[in-house]
């Protein structure tokens, strides 16, 4: 028997590879698959070029909202205290062992 985390992992796998699987057959075999649906020529060159576009989309809204993040972040951050302001405790000196 499989924990909660262990068959949401499985199905988290299960869908990506099937995604991946799709993606590529889509990408490199579209005249084939086109057939199958019923799509012309044209429509197989539009559809290999939003399974480019799209993908290369979201990466790059992801990469942007993750450096929005890093600047907000930043910015709402309050600057940390000088040194200065930490009291330093001096340890005693250990004696030295001959």
């Amino acid at each position: 028997m499989v924990s909660k985390d262990q068959g949401i992992g499985w199905v988290i796998f299960l869908v990506c590879v099937v995604v991946m699987i799709g993606y590529v057959v889509a990408l490199f075999f579209p005249i084939e698959l086109g057939n199958l649906i019923g799509l012309t020529i044209s429509d197989h060159y539009h559809a290999m070029i939003w399974l480019v576009a799209i993908p290369v989309l979201i990466a790059f809204v992801a990469v942007l909202a993750i450096g929005a993040w890093i600047g907000w972040t930043m910015a709402t951050t309050p600057p940390p205290k000088p040194i200065e302001e930490f009291e330093v405790e001096e340890k005693p000196e250990e004696e030295k062992k001959d």
